[in-house]
């Protein structure tokens, strides 16, 4: 990829130096991208847990609140919707509500509709709670883009959006 004179060198760069000395036949453009994508989410993903810790919770237990809130009222979806809005297994969703019902912030409740099933429902607490929990995240991820400015920010964020698209349509 083209660098401008004022860029710094990062840890890819070395590791695009280290193929570029024993495979120069590589093209290394798309290890470039990928490699600055993974770096900066790893990074970012443990900032942004910091800030969920501060609250008590985990970035996945965040998620679960989150997905809640995001449906609307009465903020009330099923643990199988949970599962597959967050991609996660019905195991794995089951300690999560769990450990957030402990908490106070849900309640498990029989859904009306289906003798078998159950609702799950954010309480007021966890409504409080997930609301100031997702400021605190997007101050991070805020704090983080404000290197590039709103511009270039905005510009990062059609160029990721495309590049999302053509991944999900391989």
């Amino acid at each position: 990829m083209s660098e401008r004179p004022e860029q710094r060198k990062d840890p890819v760069d070395a590791i695009i130096g280290q193929w570029a000395t024993v495979r120069p036949d590589l093209d290394t453009a798309a290890m470039e991208v990928f490699g600055r994508i993974n770096r900066l989410s790893h990074a970012i993903g443990e900032r942004v847990g910091h800030a969920y810790a501060k609250f008590g919770i985990s970035r996945g237990e965040f998620d679960v609140l989150a997905t809640l809130r995001r449906s609307g009222e009465p903020f009330t979806l099923s643990p199988r919707q949970l599962s597959a809005t967050l991609m996660l297994t019905t195991g794995g969703m089951t300690g999560r509500l769990d450990k957030l019902e402990r908490a106070g912030l849900l309640r498990r409740s029989p859904d009306p509709h289906d003798r078998r099933g159950l609702q799950v429902t954010l309480t007021d607490e966890g409504l409080a709670l997930v609301d100031e929990a997702v400021g605190a995240g997007l101050a991070v991820q805020t704090e983080a883009l404000s290197a590039l400015g709103p511009e270039r920010a905005g510009q990062l964020a059609g160029l990721l959006r495309d590049l999302l698209a053509g991944t999900d349509r391989s």
